[in-house]
């Protein structure tokens, strides 16, 4: 009823986004989109796609969202207008005026239709929404093979290398054990970013090892204050990383405490038992060379975890969750099948998993490719890529770990070797080049998948992750004159980068934080304060049913 209710609102104001004649056509996430006009129809797409359009499109397409008119209460000069031919916004790709006032997107218009104190052309450049990062650490503890601890780069490292890439929001982690209480956890956290981040940024909830009694209550309390998404692990990942597990009957009391209070579980799974069992029979064998990782940290094990842990949600109506780093072809059919029998399951990949597998660590540094799970096998790769094409995988993240190349390859076993990557700034643009140039995606599947997934799935939109009136002025403009061989020494992450060589055939030329020009011309025009911190609410449809 929700949907079909949605869906009469949205065929009801949407045509005001332009007065053009509506033209229905097919939808297909391969397709050339540049000139489908907003409000087309996309009669074959599939049942959960078409409740998406219903329910999670809909507000910008409501009157307060219409695009030919100003947001309510707007009466402000407007201080700019990005005038592009290859707009992507929620219903479609086309060539908009996108006027911003302050820190707000109040139309998008007709080209030539408002004024502004200054117009920027954007002529054969893709506009988009800033790229939403959901998986990041930084200033993070990292274990040292010597069993020292080191720290990640701080957010006004990563932050300013995000912004770079055309990335305006990341999602970082707050460990609930790190403090008497999560407000406590959450407030040291507050510590590292607030005035240290040149993105807006956001906090999942950490739980690690045995559950205190009075924590499940604190999650409820978190998650109304506006930190709705909780991080678990049902693995220790190593063997020198005892405490990061948590008990599967404890998964289950977080699980209930997140459908009461309309949460998400965002969940490292794999299992612990074959884990460790492999860690084991790989040290008696003496290979624990780190190229072996792939062997430890398999496709069994993320076949196992991944099913039982949905099994357990589904036993708990109203638990909703979201499978981080998806490394594995089981992983992304165990999510399918779950989706197929409306289990409200979203899953999230990282590139270096689309883009290399467990042969690349035989490769000099071949660390630098690595994040925990593992690399797999080839058509675990093409799995993952199918997955992003059809909806089984949602966002393309980073699992951001920004440290020196000292650091990455430090460890050169399978129970000491460094995680994560230096990826936040290629991203965007690496995903571009690989989907829409290279794989012929859609402009607009390739932004929901380096953006919009990640804003509905993480409670941020229409705030973020959409070019439509009221949202914030969020903007990243890729130009394919700025094509390049991606360098580490071109970069602003870190000493090296797992994509040195790598063509992009596009990058960012201008990157937008809530209306203020960040990056212009190669030039970083923001302050490293200028992020601010993001309460959420994720949308009840969402948690209901596997609507993306």
């Amino acid at each position: 009823m929700i949907a079909r209710h949605l869906l009469r609102l949205q065929q009801r104001h949407v045509p005001m986004l332009c007065q053009m004649r509506r033209r229905a056509g097919p939808c297909d996430a391969r397709a050339n989109d540049d000139d489908i006009e907003p409000g087309s129809a996309c009669s074959d797409l599939p049942p959960h796609a078409k409740r998406t359009q219903a329910a999670l499109a809909l507000p910008l397409g409501s009157r307060e969202h219409a695009a030919t008119e100003p947001v309510r209460g707007a009466r402000r000069m407007i201080d700019l207008i990005i005038r592009g031919d290859r707009v992507v916004t929620p219903q479609g790709t086309g060539a908009y005026d996108v006027a911003i006032a302050g820190e707000k997107i109040v139309a998008v218009a007709h080209q030539g239709a408002l004024q502004a104190a200054r117009v920027v052309d954007a002529t054969g450049k893709i506009v988009m929404p800033g790229g939403i990062d959901p998986h990041v650490h930084c200033k993070w503890h990292l274990p040292n093979p010597d069993g020292s601890t080191g720290l990640t780069a701080p957010p006004d490292v990563v932050s300013q290398a995000a912004i770079w890439g055309g990335t305006t929001t990341m999602i970082d982690f707050a460990r609930a054990n790190q403090a008497p209480t999560v407000e406590q956890a959450l407030a040291l956290r507050e510590q590292d970013w607030k005035g240290h981040c040149a993105t807006d940024y956001a906090y999942h909830i950490m739980v690690e090892g045995d559950l205190p009694v009075g924590l499940p209550p604190q999650i409820g309390e978190a998650i109304q204050a506006g930190y709705p998404t909780v991080k678990i692990f049902t693995t220790d990942i190593t063997p020198s990383r005892k405490g990061r597990m948590v008990d599967f009957g404890d998964i289950w009391e977080i699980f209930q405490v997140l459908a009461k209070n309309r949460g998400l579980g965002v969940i490292h799974s794999e299992d612990n038992d074959i884990v460790m069992h492999m860690y084991g029979k790989l040290i008696r064998e003496g290979r624990t060379a780190f190229h072996n990782m792939a062997e430890v940290h398999n496709t069994l094990s993320e076949d196992i975890s991944f099913r039982r842990v949905m099994r357990l949600a589904e036993k708990v109506p109203g638990t909703a969750l979201y499978m981080m780093h998806v490394s594995a072809a089981t992983g992304v059919q165990a999510i399918r099948e779950a989706r197929q029998r409306g289990v409200p399951i979203y899953g999230e990949t990282l590139h270096q998993y689309m883009l290399y597998n467990k042969q690349d660590y035989k490769r000099q540094n071949g660390q630098i490719y690595h994040t925990y799970p593992s690399l797999k096998e080839p058509e675990d790769q093409a799995a993952l890529w199918a997955g992003t094409l059809d909806g089984t995988i949602n966002c393309v993240a980073t699992d951001e770990i920004c440290c020196t190349l000292a650091t990455k390859t430090q460890g050169s076993k399978i129970d000491d070797t460094t995680g994560g990557n230096a990826g936040v700034e290629p991203r965007v643009a690496l995903m571009y080049s690989k989907m829409v140039v290279e794989r012929g995606y859609s402009l607009a599947r390739f932004v929901d998948l380096v953006s919009t997934n990640a804003a509905k799935i993480m409670g941020l939109y229409p705030r973020k992750g959409a070019i439509a009136a009221g949202s914030d002025a969020d903007i990243c403009v890729l130009d394919s004159a700025l094509a390049r061989v991606i360098r580490a020494a071109d970069l602003h992450e870190a000493d090296y980068t797992p994509w040195e060589g790598h063509q992009a055939h596009a990058w960012p030329c201008m990157t937008i934080l809530r209306g203020k020009i960040m990056l212009e011309d190669g030039k970083f025009t923001g302050a490293v304060g200028d992020g601010q911190f993001l309460k959420r609410k994720i949308a009840a449809e969402l948690i209901d049913e596997p609507l993306l």
